[in-house]
């Protein structure tokens, strides 16, 4: 299929074809109602009865990414604190689908999005805590299971801010003025010196989309380890900006241990990079609600 934008589809699932595929290889679960999700830039989900979860590719890229989780989730059962999505099904592609396939144990709870700021101070300790210890997975181990070093380029921010000048006009139609202008300046003051690269385990992927929150919009779940990847630190540091309010940073790094600026900035510089994309893809799919809390999680990741 294919197409122009970063997350258009190489090919579909549909909701036939996922039947089809789940039921042939895992009769177990034939009889259990399919219900779809949703889908991200890489994957399309769905429900599996009431316990499971099942991603489908529907991008080339994200191949090779499933086949890591398949080997490293399971490792890493001693260094995550919150719960996590586990493969519990590895399918291969079939009827023309030519990728394969993972069923994990179903997380409950909801998307982290419109809390207060009180609501999310709660999970600073948590947050830090789990990161704190998912940093220190060895990274040989990730190594000899093919995850590989920092894919993405994190670390050069010149490339960083120029797209992130392109993509500010092409969201600049859904910003008001203030917001627009507070992004612009941003920009502005953004230093370009590449900074020290890192060789850290990381998710690679954290932000309001992959997280999940109780009923009370504490943190309970982290899911979607597509981008796990060895790198900086401050990939997933960014939820320090994006999902804490100011005055929960410190609480966090309490727990987690004071980092360099250079980390802080890295940081802060993903904690808006993630939501502009998160906002382009909601444009697209005129997800208004995914619009606001993007917008919102960019005016957090400003506010000192």
């Amino acid at each position: 299929m294919g197409g122009s934008k970063q997350w258009d589809a190489d090919w579909e699932v549909s909701e036939e074809l996922a039947h089809q595929l789940i039921s042939n290889q895992f009769p177990q679960l034939a009889s259990k109602r399919i219900q779809k999700l949703g889908h991200g830039w890489d994957n399309t989900v769905y429900l599996v009865g009431a316990e499971y979860v099942f991603r489908f590719p529907r991008r080339e890229v994200a191949i090779h990414s499933l086949t890591i989780e398949k080997n490293i989730l399971p490792k890493l059962k001693d260094y995550c604190s919150i719960e996590y999505s586990l493969p519990l099904f590895f399918g291969e592609g079939k009827y023309g689908y030519p990728a394969p396939f993972l069923g994990y144990s179903y997380l409950s709870g909801e998307f982290p999005i419109g809390l207060t700021d009180e609501q999310r101070a709660v999970s600073a300790t948590k947050l830090a805590v789990f990161l704190k210890n998912l940093h220190a997975f060895p990274v040989q181990i990730a190594e000899e299971n093919g995850v590989r070093h920092d894919h993405r380029n994190l670390t050069d921010i010149a490339l960083r801010k120029e797209k992130m000048h392109q993509f500010l006009s092409n969201i600049s139609s859904h910003l008001s003025e203030e917001e627009y202008l507070a992004l612009l300046n941003y920009l502005k003051q953004l230093i370009t010196k590449k900074v020290k690269q890192k060789h850290t385990f990381l998710h690679g992927d954290l932000h309001f989309k992959n997280m999940l929150v109780d009923k009370s919009g504490t943190v309970s779940g982290i899911i979607d380890w597509g981008d796990i990847n060895i790198g900086h630190p401050a990939c997933d540091l960014n939820v320090v900006y994006s999902f804490l309010p100011p005055n929960a940073r410190s609480t966090f790094f309490g727990v987690y241990g004071e980092v360099d600026e250079e980390t802080k900035l890295l940081a802060r510089l993903m904690a808006i990079y993630i939501p502009i994309l998160i906002m382009m893809q909601a444009i697209d799919l005129n997800d208004l609600r995914s619009i606001d809390e993007a917008k919102a999680t960019i005016k957090r990741a400003l506010a000192d």
